[in-house]
């Protein structure tokens, strides 16, 4: 028969992903030798000192984290990589445990990062299913230590298109934390550096890839999200990307994502509209985007571009 102990901790650890620590045990009145008793008989496992998680109940990426923060102390919280996996942003990863601390002491456990840092401040730290992580614009100015300038560059725009933040937020936090040297302020500087505050995020992934050949290859800036209405001002489609001055639109192919839905169908009829006003359509793929094969779309490209300001000069 479960004593009242075991009772109230399963009802504690149930909303804990399995797991607590000593501070809880103590709020409780839990006295050491229970605990001692607990753990050698097996009812209780120590994943770190003084953190435990329920014999019994699976353990998973969330109860390993938290516990990872408790055993950090007060001021320990998710943050890089595990922080971007509970925000679901890009650079994101639930195959290691990543964790900033003021000063790590434990022992050393295989997938575990620990960040030592104290400039971390209560403005920094927000709770995502009971685990205390960095937030939305600490965690995109940490990713800039960990992933690279792409990497990053999506979580922006995944963060701003989700609402998750502004661009006013991340342009204070960027002078906030740049002022104390920390790792990551040019990178983030100079993305911000590429918006302004009426920015408009591309509406995917697969569009900023998209953005970002078009920027290696050097072509002009273009419209992101452009709405296309007819002459009498009807809404005809918006597209993810335009030079409206040369009529031509470029969209990325969701072929994969919509085949056999009504949504893939509305693609085209939409494009065929689109095309029946005089708009020259580019279509990009998976390949252009995601696998360095962008020579192809940057060949019709420039042809299409080419095409058009000879048609403007007649």
């Amino acid at each position: 028969m479960q004593k009242p102990i075991d009772v109230e901790i399963a009802r504690l650890a149930e909303g804990q992903h399995g797991v607590f620590a000593a501070v809880h045990l103590a709020l409780i009145g839990v006295k050491s030798h229970d605990r001692k008793y607990r753990v050698t008989n097996g009812r209780w496992i120590e994943l770190h000192r003084g953190v435990y998680r329920v014999a019994g109940v699976p353990g998973s990426w969330r109860s390993d984290l938290l516990a990872a923060c408790w055993a950090g102390g007060t001021r320990a919280v998710a943050s890089h990589r595990s922080a971007a996996e509970l925000h679901g942003l890009p650079g994101r990863s639930s195959s290691l445990i990543e964790i900033t601390c003021h000063h790590w002491h434990r022992t050393r456990h295989d997938g575990l990062v620990v960040h030592e840092s104290r400039a971390l401040s209560d403005r920094d730290i927000t709770i995502i299913d009971a685990i205390p992580v960095t937030t939305v614009e600490r965690t995109i100015f940490d990713l800039c230590a960990v992933r690279g300038r792409k990497t990053v560059d999506l979580a922006i725009d995944n963060a701003l298109r989700r609402d998750l933040t502004t661009f006013d937020r991340l342009a204070a936090a960027s002078r906030r934390l740049g002022r104390r040297g920390l790792e990551g302020t040019r990178t983030l500087r100079s993305l911000l550096a590429e918006r302004d505050p009426q920015y408009t995020p591309t509406a995917s992934e697969q569009e900023q890839l998209l953005l970002d050949v078009l920027r290696r290859c050097n072509f002009p800036e273009p419209v992101r999200q452009f709405e296309i209405r007819d002459e009498f001002g009807v809404f005809v489609g918006r597209v993810d990307l335009a030079y409206p001055d040369l009529m031509i639109v470029i969209e990325y192919d969701s072929y994969q994502e919509h085949v056999g839905n009504q949504q893939h169908v509305r693609d085209r009829r939409r494009q065929s509209a689109i095309g029946a006003m005089g708009y020259t359509i580019i279509v990009a793929t998976a390949e252009d985007v995601r696998y360095g094969q962008g020579a192809a779309l940057a060949s019709s490209l420039r042809r299409s571009i080419a095409r058009a300001r000879r048609l403007r000069a007649t």
